[in-house]
Parts: C-alpha cells; structure tokens; sequence
C-alpha cells in the first residue's frame, strides 16, 4: 500500500482551482459582453501596467508570445477601438500600443469582471480562511 504524496495532491489541487477560477473568470466577462478573449484582455492588463507606450516586442516578451501573436491581438483590439498603434517618437520605424478611453473603460469592466469572479470562488470560505489565503 502506497502512502498519499501530500506535494502530489496539493499540486492537483492548485490545478484544479485554476481551471475553475478560469472557467469563473470567462463566464463572468462573457455576461458583460464585452467582446474581450481572456488573450486580449490579459494584453489590455499588462497595457495598463506601462508608464509609456510598448513596442509591440516589449509586450511579446512580457506576455511570453511570439510578436506575431501580439499583432494579431493587437488588430482585434485596435478594430474594437480599445488601443492604437502610434509611432515612436526616436524612431519612425517603431510601433507603440496605447490604450484609448474606450480600452480604459473596458479595463474598469474586466477588472469588476475578475472582481465578481473572486468574491464567487471565496464565497465559502469563512474570514479565518479568507485571512489564512493572504487577507483576501
């Protein structure tokens, strides 16, 4: 008889927390409609996280994608009004990628999105195990 890996059981148990939260997450932006991928909208997070403008390699590299999949989710977003492409001001031949009011407005909505999720997956928990989580 083989005892339980305790390591082996925590770490399904992480996996599986993960898929839910992810299927949480999805369902709760697809209610707000907002026409964001979970791909476009981790982009319009990590956006929002720089002081200036990205090159698009600087969001490939941080996103860890190959930069044709941050152009391809930087034409959705950019059809959609959320960001634009603008030029560098050193150099004409660099593309950067900010965020319009229209891309700001939908962050607000993701993040009361992800927002809902997290108070539906901690709604069983008691404030002790809330606490024992990290204070959430």
């Amino acid at each position: 008889m083989t005892t339980p890996d305790p390591d082996g059981l925590l770490a399904e148990q992480l996996l599986r927390l993960t898929r839910r939260v992810h299927r949480i997450q999805k369902r709760h932006l697809e209610h707000r409609d907002l026409g964001i991928t979970p791909a476009q909208s981790r982009l319009l997070r990590t956006l929002a996280h720089w002081g200036s403008p990205p090159r698009m390699a600087d969001l490939a590299e941080r996103l860890e994608v190959v930069p044709r999949a941050v152009t391809t989710l930087v034409d959705g977003l950019e059809a959609s009004g959320k960001v634009r492409r603008v030029p560098d001001p050193a150099n004409r031949r660099v593309i950067r990628i900010e965020l319009t009011d229209d891309g700001r407005g939908a962050l607000r909505e993701l993040r009361a999105a992800r927002r809902s999720a997290a108070e539906e997956i901690l709604a069983p928990l008691t404030e002790d195990q809330r606490e024992a989580l990290g204070g959430c």
